[in-house]
Order: C-alpha cells, then structure tokens, then sequence
C-alpha cells in the first residue's frame, strides 16, 4: 500500500499547485500593463486578458497630413503593453511548469 500514499501525496501536490495557478492566472488578469511610443505621445492601456482598457493620444501627434505615424505610434505602443504583459505571464506561470515538457505551456 506505500505505492497508494505516494499517489495521494501526488494529488495533494498536484491539486495544490492547480489552485496556485488558478489564483496567479486571477491576479494577472486583473493586472494592468501600460505601454507607451513616441515619448509617451501615445499611450494604451490593456488587461491580463489581452483586452484594450483606453487609449491616449497627446493632441501634438496628430497630424493628418501623416495618418501612418500616428497608426505606427498606437501599433508599437500598443505591443509594448502585450510584451510587458507575456513578460509578467512568464515570470508568473513559468514557476509551475518550470522542469516540465508539457505541449502548449
């Protein structure tokens, strides 16, 4: 029966660290990433789940005589905030995979 208390321990372990990454997952979610182009003239603000919350543009950078700077501005300030946000993911969720080859993750 020692073979059975291992594979309780296992569980135990195993449904210890799926409430860990239930609440890491929560907290970022509910996080916030702000990224920033051209000098903070465009700024976007997004959640953990990847969904845009505001978006600043300063009055000085809008131009019409040239659209496609301002659209490159909102674009890179816009994946500075995704990259902040995979970043803090990593640092978050890659402890309880750290060591596995588990596809996907």
């Amino acid at each position: 029966m020692r073979g059975m208390g291992n594979m309780q321990g296992m569980m135990k372990q195993m449904q210890k660290m799926q409430k860990e990454m239930a609440k890491a997952q929560a907290e970022l979610e509910a996080s916030e990433f702000t990224g920033t182009a051209g000098g903070e003239m465009v700024t976007i603000k997004i959640d953990g789940k990847r969904q845009v919350l505001d978006v600043v543009i300063k009055e000085e950078v809008v131009d019409p005589e040239d659209v496609e700077m301002l659209q490159d501005l909102v674009l890179a300030a816009t994946n500075d905030a995704l990259k902040q946000l995979e970043e803090t993911t990593s640092q978050k969720m890659g402890k309880f995979t750290q060591g596995m080859n588990i596809p996907g993750l």
